[in-house]
C-alpha cells in the first residue's frame, strides 16, 4: 500500500481519490475537513456532471432562458443532493472502502470521522435539501421525494446487480425532469427522453470509471458495469454512447429545436469519439481523465439548448 504523502512510482500509478494538499486541507478548519471531504467539496466534478445536464433542461423546457431564481434553486439542489449521495455511499461502503486502492483514505475508512457523526452530518445535509421543497411546485415535490430512495439504494445495488451506474444515472439526472416538471408543470415524452439519454451517458462514462475498481471489486465480490462489460468495455461504452445520441437527437426533434441544436450534438458525436479512442480497458488511470472530460459534454448540452431554442 502506497503512502499518501509519498508520490507513487510512475509504474504503478496512485488511484486514491484523497489529497491532502488540496485546498480543503489549505482553507478550511481542521475539523470541517473531514465533513467536505465525505460531501465531496473537495472533488466538484460529480456536482458539475448532476447540475449540467439539469441546466440544460431549465433551458429547454423555458424555451430560452430560464429564471435567475430556478439556476439557483437548481444548483444548490444538485450540490446538496450530491453530497447527500456521497455520504450515503461512504456510509454503506465503509467496510469495502478501506480495500479499495480508490477509497482507502476516505474520512470513514481512515477514522477521521465515526458513523455516528456521517449520520447526523446526513440528516443535517437532507434538511437542509427539504427547504428546498417551498421553492418549488407540488409537481416537482412529488418528484423530488421520490428521488431519495434511488439516493439511498445505489450503495447497496452493487451488492447484487451489475448495473448500479444505470440506478446512479437515474439519481444523478433526475433534476433534467424536475426542470421540467417545476417550469411546465409536466414531463413530456421528449423530456423523458433526454433523461434517459443522459442515464445511458452516466452508464458510458461512470463504466470507464469504474474500470479503476475493477481489481478490487473483483476480490470482494462487488458488482459494476466495467465487470460486466470485461474486454469488450469499449464496445459497450461505444453502444451507450451511440444509444445517447439516439435519444438526445431524437428528443430535439420531437422539441422542435433549431438546427444549432443538430450541430453542437455533432460535436458531442466527435468528443464522445475521442473519449473511446484514448479508452483502454488496460490502463484504468487513464479513467479520471476521461470521467473529468465529461463535464465539456455537460456544458455542451446547455450550448447545444441555447443554439436550438435562443439562436
Amino acid at each position: 500500500m502506497s503512502n499518501p504523502q509519498t508520490p507513487p512510482s510512475p509504474a504503478t500509478p496512485d488511484l486514491s481519490d484523497m489529497h491532502p494538499d488540496d485546498w480543503v486541507a489549505r482553507w478550511l478548519p481542521p475539523s470541517w475537513g473531514p465533513y467536505a471531504r465525505l460531501c465531496r467539496l473537495d472533488r466538484p466534478v460529480g456536482t458539475w456532471l448532476t447540475l449540467l445536464p439539469a441546466l440544460a433542461a431549465l433551458v429547454q423546457a423555458a424555451g430560452g432562458w430560464p429564471t435567475l431564481w430556478r439556476l439557483f434553486i437548481f444548483s444548490l439542489g444538485a450540490l446538496l443532493m450530491r453530497g447527500v449521495g456521497c455520504t450515503f455511499n461512504d456510509m454503506f461502503d465503509r467496510n469495502f472502502d478501506r480495500q479499495v486502492e480508490r477509497t482507502r483514505f476516505r474520512p470513514l475508512t481512515s477514522g477521521q470521522l465515526t458513523l455516528r457523526a456521517a449520520i447526523w452530518f446526513v440528516i443535517a445535509q437532507l434538511l437542509v435539501s427539504a427547504s428546498l421543497l417551498f421553492a418549488i411546485n407540488a409537481y416537482s415535490r412529488w418528484l423530488a421525494l421520490a428521488l431519495v430512495p434511488l439516493v439511498v439504494i445505489y450503495p447497496l445495488c452493487k451488492r447484487f446487480t451489475y448495473w448500479p451506474q444505470a440506478v446512479l444515472g437515474a439519481a444523478f439526472n433526475w433534476g433534467m425532469l424536475m426542470a421540467w416538471s417545476d417550469t411546465r408543470n409536466l414531463v413530456p415524452w421528449t423530456a423523458v427522453a433526454m433523461w434517459l439519454g443522459t442515464v445511458l451517458w452516466q452508464i458510458g462514462y461512470d463504466g470507464i470509471y469504474a474500470y479503476i475498481d475493477l481489481r478490487d471489486d473483483l476480490k470482494l465480490g462487488l458488482k459494476s458495469v466495467a465487470m460486466r462489460f470485461g474486454e469488450q468495455g469499449k464496445r459497450w461504452i461505444g453502444a451507450m454512447y451511440a444509444a445517447t445520441l439516439v435519444l438526445w437527437v431524437a428528443a430535439g426533434a420531437g422539441m422542435g429545436l433549431g438546427e444549432g441544436y443538430f450541430l453542437v450534438m455533432a460535436v458531442i458525436a466527435g468528443h464522445f469519439a475521442w473519449q473511446l479512442s484514448v479508452f483502454d480497458v488496460h490502463k484504468p488511470e487513464r479513467g479520471l481523465r476521461l470521467f473529468r472530460a465529461n463535464m465539456q459534454v455537460g456544458v455542451l448540452m446547455i450550448v447545444a439548448a441555447l443554439a436550438g431554442t435562443v439562436l
